[in-house]
């Protein structure tokens, strides 16, 4: 029995305890429509009227931390529109953190496009960060009056559009509060190619419609959202007429003892490195498709379900007829799982091999998720079974009692934590293995 269990072990990847992914989402918030009255406004800058303004947002787990956005040799930072980006040609800013907050009155300047680690104006007595306007207890100092807007070119406020489809207006609630804790060690690179002028999308100099980049970031010593349980904290403002996409790349700290944990998570898992994680929330518009991973259409890429991608379900076995072990139901090949006469990976061929066995026992669904069944065939025989683990621990057992014709027995497995298990039943002085996966 002591080799069977050794060769269960090579599994045990399935039933290790998994990094906990410490982003959540990313959430695309529509902030502003610009209107008619935005569009004639020529201090800050020609706006179109029926520009969006859209805020995005990391959502991560209540703790963590974002220190970086970024873009590197495998994994792009990447935003685009079909239509250009509104920078502000007043006091426009690269990021949001360099703006005053007393900027905001001024003409169309709180619609401008900028990036950001969660802080929304420069270090002051009270320093603002962006919140979902949601979540925002706070009011508004942006649009809607003169003690808030200057009116601009036209001399009417500004930012005073109320279209129901971006939501709560912001004149009511501007999706900005204070916190306790400012972030320093500010850093950045390849964004902003001069320290006066930016010729990017995030300013006003050169109209564009995409930033893309391997070699670009903007860092900080660590930021955690307003509300901290929800912590979401925004990374980016942009304005445009046209629809958005991007790619983005976030470097994390994630708490634990005796010292924090920093992953990098990835919008492309092409490529990934030690300490790299696929995340498929940081590509937008999202891709979907098959998100349970039970079935063969199933991708980590997926950040939603697309409905009916999911068509096939796995069926973990040996796939090889020439061994003694086949299944001829299984589509997926379990790594060295199937046997050979002479040639079974030290185990018991009367065990690794059903056709050796007395063939009385299937189990069902498999992979399952909280509760197996299995059918038992005996003639006036005692019945029992064990379930091991990966590692060859006991994790369920039970006395079935005597047996006669054919029953079903119902197994709750929701308390198990996912990975391989096998059953092994008796059935009078005979038994039978047969592995599930739990997920």
């Amino acid at each position: 029995m002591k080799k069977i269990l050794l060769f269960f072990s090579f599994i045990g990847s399935l039933s290790a305890v998994s990094l906990h992914a410490q982003v959540e989402n990313v959430i695309v918030e529509k902030y502003y429509i610009s209107d008619t009255t935005d569009a004639k406004d020529t201090v800050g800058g020609h706006l179109p009227s029926g520009s969006i303004t859209y805020r995005v947002y990391i959502d991560l787990v209540k703790g963590s931390k974002l220190k970086k956005i970024y873009g590197d040799a495998n994994h792009v930072l990447k935003i685009v529109s079909d239509s250009v980006f509104f920078n502000n040609m007043t006091d426009g800013q690269t990021f949001s953190k360099d703006i005053g907050k007393g900027w905001y009155t001024e003409n169309t300047l709180g619609l401008d496009t900028w990036l950001t680690l969660g802080q929304t104006t420069k270090p002051s007595v009270k320093t603002y960060f962006g919140v979902l306007k949601s979540q925002d207890k706070s009011g508004s100092f942006i649009g809607g009056t003169f003690t808030n807007n200057d009116g601009g070119s036209g001399g009417v406020p500004l930012i005073s559009n109320d279209d129901s489809t971006a939501g709560i207006p912001v004149k009511m609630q501007d999706g900005m509060d204070t916190m306790m804790n400012v972030p320093s060690g500010w850093g950045d690179y390849g964004i902003r190619f001069s320290t006066t002028i930016d010729s990017t999308i995030f300013g006003s100099v050169v109209p564009g419609t995409q930033f893309i980049s391997n070699n670009a970031g903007l860092q900080n010593s660590g930021v955690m959202g307003v509300n901290p349980d929800s912590n979401q904290v925004l990374v980016a403002q942009l304005t445009t007429k046209g629809d958005i996409s991007f790619e983005l790349n976030v470097e994390v700290e994630q708490p634990a003892l005796p010292n924090p944990i920093t992953l990098n998570y990835v919008a492309n898992g092409d490529t990934l490195l030690p300490g790299e994680v696929l995340c498929p929330y940081l590509k937008y518009p999202p891709v979907c498709g098959c998100k349970d991973n039970r079935y063969l259409e199933y991708s980590p890429s997926y950040a939603c379900s697309f409905t009916d991608s999911c068509k096939t379900l796995k069926v973990f076995g040996c796939t090889d007829p020439m061994a003694c072990n086949y299944d001829a139901s299984a589509n997926v090949l379990l790594p060295n799982f199937c046997c050979y006469p002479g040639l079974c990976q030290n185990r018991d061929v009367s065990v690794a091999c059903s056709s050796f066995g007395n063939g009385r026992v299937s189990l069902y669904p498999n992979p399952a998720q909280d509760q197996v069944a299995f059918n038992i065939s005996a003639d006036e025989k005692e019945a029992k079974y064990t379930i091991y683990n990966s590692f060859g621990a006991v994790v369920l057992e039970k006395n079935i009692g005597i047996v006669s014709g054919t029953v079903t027995e119902y197994v709750n497995i929701s308390g198990l934590a996912d990975g391989l298990y096998f059953l092994r039943l008796f059935t009078g002085e005979t038994s039978d293995i047969k592995y599930f996966l739990k997920n």
